[in-house]
């Protein structure tokens, strides 16, 4: 749940900053407006490290989970 919370709120930011903050996010860094490098070139690692962070979660919960069945049954 964090993770797409994460995302969501990441997602909805970048218009609101553009509505509310627009001197801001067209200041130029490295040769693209901030909104440009944010969208263009920042927001693919950022869903690559959502997605990893969220794919070792749910690996954790199954293996919690069949480490609780195998006890169940042996038992």
């Amino acid at each position: 749940m964090a993770c797409a919370l994460c995302f969501v709120v990441a997602l909805v930011a970048l218009p609101l900053l553009n509505y509310f903050q627009p001197e801001f996010m067209a200041q130029r860094v490295f040769g693209f407006t901030l909104t440009w490098l944010i969208l263009g070139v920042l927001f693919f690692p950022f869903v690559w490290i959502i997605s990893f962070i969220f794919i070792k979660r749910s690996i954790a919960l199954e293996d919690a989970e069949a480490k609780a069945a195998q006890d169940g049954l042996t038992k």
